[in-house]
């Protein structure tokens, strides 16, 4: 029993054969935005591409970007084949083609769901590499003399700036990263010798942060030296000065900026994928109906479209035993589970007729 069947008339056809052809048309136009989103959001990732470390993030973007190049190839294709079928007689050009071409569009609108889920499956992976990439970064900071480095203070600045954001987690990763060049210490000062001697890596920690974490928002100037001594400060309590500096990190603050687009581009991945498969519906109504007519005879008269053409667990059943069927055609018959190269003489006589002591009777002469 057909899935879903429908009757159609000739007026209808032809209808739907248009609105399938105007909505094809519409799906290049999702497909050329699906390729754009893709590319906004390879570029978004590129802008800061040096505060994340080493991961694949962009196959969310590069997936994008081939989904849609692909819907404007189908979708276009689909568009004149739909336009034709509005005539019986370039309908039989398409006959052949039809069929293969639901099958690719419709595993293509799974590929399109699959950009969708990726989109909002993608922040753990971006966590990661913004964690790690941005304690790089900062432990980078003061190497403003050495190439390939001299550009992470002004980027980690701007990003601090920029998204109001101070440190990794929080302003207090600046304490357990040394930030400022060795270029502006004073060697001679006992207390600069004193604090690089006393750790263990020879690093110059102190409990400050780079102007870059000051709060504009804040009533007073900025403490960013000595944060935690409440007495080199006046009227300063380090636990309530929260105005002082930016409290949220910038891996939330990244965090938060891509996730914001990436939700937003997989909304839209999402509904562009329930057009499609709307598209792809009617496409095989159209099939369907106009195969009946052709059966029938008469271009006029009334012919019935479905989805399948027998149930799911018909269809189902039969595409598995199509795969059993391929299967059995790579087997090799034996017999007896014997090896199939060695021969046995037809000639050799039978053990059947053999005496009881299973020795073989004597051939008889005919004596002259």
């Amino acid at each position: 029993m057909a899935v879903l069947r429908v009757k159609l008339t000739k007026s209808r056809r032809d209808k739907l054969a248009q609105v399938l052809w105007i909505l094809n048309w519409v799906s290049v136009v999702t497909g050329v935005i699906l390729f754009g989103l893709g590319l906004f959001l390879k570029v978004e990732i590129n802008k800061r591409w040096e505060l994340m470390a080493e991961r694949d993030v962009h196959y969310v973007p590069n997936m994008l970007i081939a989904v849609g190049l692909v819907a404007c190839a189908i979708n276009f294709l689909g568009g004149k084949i739909c336009y034709d079928c509005a005539d019986n007689a370039k309908f039989l050009r398409w006959k052949l083609i039809l069929l293969p071409y639901m099958v690719c569009t419709f595993f293509f609108t799974f590929s399109v769901l699959a950009g969708a889920l990726l989109c909002y499956g993608m922040r753990g992976e971006l966590e990661d590499a913004l964690s790690l990439g941005l304690a790089q970064a900062m432990r980078f900071y003061k190497d403003t003399d050495t190439p390939g480095r001299c550009f992470l203070k002004r980027t980690v600045d701007l990003l601090q700036i920029e998204f109001q954001c101070c440190g990794n987690a929080g302003y207090k990763d600046w304490f357990y990263v040394q930030w400022v060049s060795n270029r502006y210490l004073d060697m001679s000062q006992k207390e600069v010798v004193d604090r690089l001697r006393s750790n263990v890596e020879g690093r110059y920690l102190v409990d400050g942060v780079p102007f870059s974490c000051c709060n504009t928002f804040s009533p007073r100037p900025c403490i960013q030296e000595q944060i935690n001594n409440a007495t080199a400060h006046y009227n300063y309590e380090p636990q309530t000065e929260e105005l002082n500096l930016w409290m949220r990190g910038c891996r939330q603050a990244l965090l938060d900026y891509y996730t914001h687009i990436m939700q937003s581009i997989g909304l839209t991945v999402l509904i562009t994928w329930l057009f499609e498969l709307s598209v792809l519906t009617g496409v095989r109504y159209l099939q369907t109906s106009l195969e009946n007519v052709l059966k029938q005879g008469d271009p006029d008269s009334e012919s019935e479209g479905w989805l399948l053409e027998n149930s799911l667990a018909e269809t189902a059943r039969s595409n598995l035993n199509i795969i059993k069927n391929l299967g059995k055609c790579n087997q090799i018959d034996t017999a007896d589970n014997g090896d199939p190269n060695i021969n046995v003489p037809s000639s050799a006589p039978s053990t059947a007729n053999y005496g009881p002591d299973n020795v073989p009777p004597k051939e008889t002469t005919k004596e002259s």
